[in-house]
């Protein structure tokens, strides 16, 4: 028995020799970096040529032309090239799951229809090689998300540079997640849409179950309830209620929801027909994280560009708008955000609004851009320096990245295997 399990012990450390954590991530920021001549792409409309931006202890501390700012400590000559906040990525199932067809790597699915008390942060893997992947394209910060059930559970944002889920928490439990009923469902018998007939049953199934939680006092009752005391910070504005919708007259019933159960802060997501409402959505302070660009339009009748167009109709109308991955390999697909904004910025928006997508409205939204989302004196170090328009594919190359000032490895397995298939190809 012993001479077997040592047997198995060796086979097991034999196969580990050929498996490969993710980068180690980088040490705190230990002296003062200055990243001069390059176009800083600020996140909130600005610009500045030749730029000088300063950091120190993970903070920027100067930004301003290179004829106003005096450059200090370890520079980096950027001329030429260009700077920008981290991208951040929302509504994602990051480090959560690794390989779909396999089950035991896949977490973001709990058993079970109301779930506002599970945490999708605890479950977040910081070791995962798809997250890893995001960092080359300067996505460096995601809001890791739950899926499922009618209510998913809560979400947090974390920094893709950690070494364990507690060092990459920015923002813990942010908001929980609802799933709104379809008020249209496709019938196999009749194979067309048809109008869902339990829509009104399923919505009163949520008012009532937020009916009881918001009554429920956590200090009168002996049995705790820790689904409904989940649910209370959405009550008091502590919490952010992200309603998936997508069709207007689901947004519609969703929007007066929140209004009758006196929810404060909500965030449609999905919203393929938001621009149908765009001026409710204004009314209400709703911001609307927008589904998949590269995706096709969701009725016949729609535009052919819809889902190209659909952020400038919105951000046109005062919308508060972000931009997502959710949807068909979504994690493997996220690392394609920057281009994404790049589509969009073809459609009615220009590079600069279109990059708001992605960098200070998301912080926003999320409730933590007092730190990330733009380049600007007090907030955090978390850039990148990119050859070149990191909206298009063909020129976000990164040479550079840093998460609150700490200089992080952009080599993942997929940097690995380029490396050594160029080198193969040089040799013929």
């Amino acid at each position: 028995m012993k001479k077997s399990i040592y047997i198995i012990s060796l086979v097991v450390l034999f196969n580990l020799q050929f498996i490969k954590a993710q980068q180690t991530p980088a040490p705190k920021q230990s002296k003062t970096i200055s990243i001069v001549g390059a176009t800083a792409h600020i996140g909130n409309g600005n610009i500045i040529e030749n730029s000088v931006i300063v950091f120190e202890n993970g903070i920027i501390t100067q930004i301003g032309p290179s004829n106003s700012v005096l450059s200090k400590g370890e520079i980096i000559d950027a001329k030429n090239k260009h700077v920008y906040p981290g991208f951040i990525l929302t509504n994602s199932t990051l480090g959560l799951g690794e390989i779909d067809a396999v089950r035991a790597t896949r977490d973001f699915d709990e058993v079970g229809g109301m779930l506002p008390h599970i945490r999708s942060l605890v479950a977040y893997n910081t070791e995962s090689k798809v997250t890893e992947s995001m960092r080359p394209n300067g996505i460096l910060i995601g809001q890791i998300t739950p899926r499922g059930g009618v209510i998913s559970g809560t979400s947090s944002i974390v920094q893709f540079d950690a070494w364990n889920w507690e060092d990459a928490a920015i923002k813990i439990n942010d908001g929980i997640h609802l799933n709104w009923p379809n008020n249209v469902k496709w019938d196999r018998k009749t194979k067309r849409i048809e109008p869902n007939k339990k829509y009104k049953e399923q919505v009163n199934e949520i008012k009532n179950y937020f009916s009881q939680a918001n009554t429920y006092d956590i200090k009168s009752n002996k049995s705790k309830n820790i689904e409904f005391e989940a649910v209370k910070k959405l009550f008091n504005g502590e919490q952010k209620l992200y309603v998936n919708a997508r069709s207007e007259n689901q947004i519609i019933d969703a929007i007066d929801f929140v209004k009758e159960f006196g929810i404060k802060n909500m965030v449609l997501v999905h919203g393929d027909e938001a621009y149908k409402v765009s001026t409710l959505l204004k009314q209400n302070n709703i911001p609307v994280i927008l589904n998949r660009v590269h995706s096709l339009p969701r009725s016949e009748d729609d535009d052919y560009d819809l889902p190209f167009k659909s952020a400038s109709l919105l951000t046109k109308s005062g919308v508060i708008v972000a931009l997502e991955a959710n949807g068909q390999m979504e994690r493997m697909n996220s690392r394609n955000l920057p281009f994404y904004a790049g589509t969009v910025s073809g459609h009615g928006l220009s590079d600069e609004e279109a990059l708001q997508l992605i960098t200070i409205n998301p912080a926003k939204i999320l409730g933590i851009d007092d730190k990330y989302g733009s380049l600007e004196v007090g907030k955090s170090a978390t850039l990148f320096i990119s050859e070149g328009n990191a909206l298009d594919m063909r020129t976000n190359v990164l040479s550079r990245a840093f998460i609150d000032g700490r200089d992080i490895s952009l080599e993942t397995h997929q940097t690995e295997l380029w490396k050594r298939y160029m080198d193969k190809y040089k040799e013929n």
